[in-house]
C-alpha cells in the first residue's frame, strides 16, 4: 500500500537529468511540490514548466551543492517558498574513474566535494525541517534517500575513490539512521548498478570508452527504474522504513 504524497515537499538535488529529473517527476506525480536542485538552471526551469503543464507545483534551484553556503540556501529557498520539508533525495554525485596512478587530483577533490561534502551539507541544512515535519506530517514520518552505488558495497581497481565515497554514503546514512529514526526521519540508501544517465560522460579520454564498452555488454538501468525504487521507499507506511535497496540490471555481474 502506497501512501499518498499529497501536501508533502520534496527536494531533489541534481534535478536537472537522469536519476534527479526522473525522480523529480515521480514524485510529482505521486502530489509533492517539488524543489529542483542543480547547477544547470536552464533545464531545471524546462523540467518545472513541463510539471506545471501536468497539472503539478515546482520550483527551479541554481546551486553547487559542494558549496555550504549554496546548499543552505537551496534548502531554505524551498521551506521559504513551500512551507516544509518532508523528503530529501540526495541524487547529486559525480563518478570520475580511472587508475588512482594516473588520475588528476582534481577529479578526487570533486568527487569529495559533490558525493560526501554536499550531501552532508544539503543534510545538514535539512533535517531541522524534516524533524520537525515529521512531528506535524499527515504522513507522520519524513524521508532523507540518499543515492550511493553498487560501488558503495564493491571495489574495482579503476574506481578507489568513487568507491571511497560511496562506501562513506552508506557509512553516514547508517549512522544517521540510527540517531533520527526514533524522532520519525527514515534514512534510506538506494544503490544502483549501471545506468543509462550522463554520469559516465564526465570522465576523460580513455575512461569514457572502457565504461562504454562495459556497458555495451548488457542492458542498463532506465532512470525511472531507480526513480521507482525511491518513490516505493517514501510512500511506505510510517512504519515501514526502507533501510536499503541494492538495483543492478539483470546482466550484470
Amino acid at each position: 500500500m502506497r501512501t499518498s504524497l499529497k501536501d508533502s515537499v520534496a527536494l531533489v538535488t541534481g534535478a536537472s537529468s537522469g536519476i534527479g529529473e526522473a525522480t523529480a517527476r515521480s514524485l510529482a506525480a505521486r502530489g509533492a511540490k517539488v524543489a529542483l536542485v542543480a547547477r544547470r538552471l536552464e533545464r531545471l526551469e524546462k523540467l518545472a514548466q513541463e510539471l506545471a503543464g501536468d497539472g503539478h507545483t515546482a520550483l527551479a534551484i541554481e546551486a553547487d551543492i559542494a558549496d555550504q553556503e549554496q546548499a543552505i540556501a537551496a534548502v531554505e529557498r524551498t521551506v521559504a517558498d513551500f512551507g516544509r520539508l518532508d523528503v530529501l533525495v540526495n541524487n547529486a554525485g559525480v563518478m570520475l574513474l580511472g587508475p588512482i596512478s594516473e588520475a588528476p587530483t582534481e577529479e578526487w577533490e570533486r568527487m569529495v566535494d559533490v558525493n560526501l561534502k554536499g550531501l552532508l551539507y544539503m543534510t545538514h541544512a535539512a533535517l531541522p525541517h524534516l524533524l520537525e515535519g515529521a512531528k506535524n506530517s499527515g504522513r507522520e514520518v519524513t524521508d532523507i534517500v540518499n543515492i550511493s552505488s553498487v560501488a558503495g558495497r564493491t571495489v574495482s581497481p579503476h574506481s578507489g575513490v568513487y568507491n571511497l565515497t560511496k562506501h562513506g554514503v552508506g557509512a553516514v546514512s547508517e549512522s544517521l539512521r540510527q540517531q533520527v529514526s526514533n524522532d520519525g526521519v527514515r534514512v534510506t540508501i538506494i544503490e544502483p548498478g549501471a545506468v543509462a544517465t550522463e554520469l559516465g560522460d564526465h570522465n576523460r579520454d580513455g575512461v569514457r570508452e572502457v565504461i562504454e564498452e562495459w556497458i555495451s555488454k548488457m542492458t542498463p538501468l532506465e532512470a525511472h527504474d531507480v526513480a521507482d525504487a525511491i518513490e516505493y521507499a517514501v510512500t511506505r507506511p510510517a512504519r515501514v522504513s526502507v533501510n536499503e535497496v541494492l538495483i543492478r540490471p539483470t546482466r550484470q555481474p
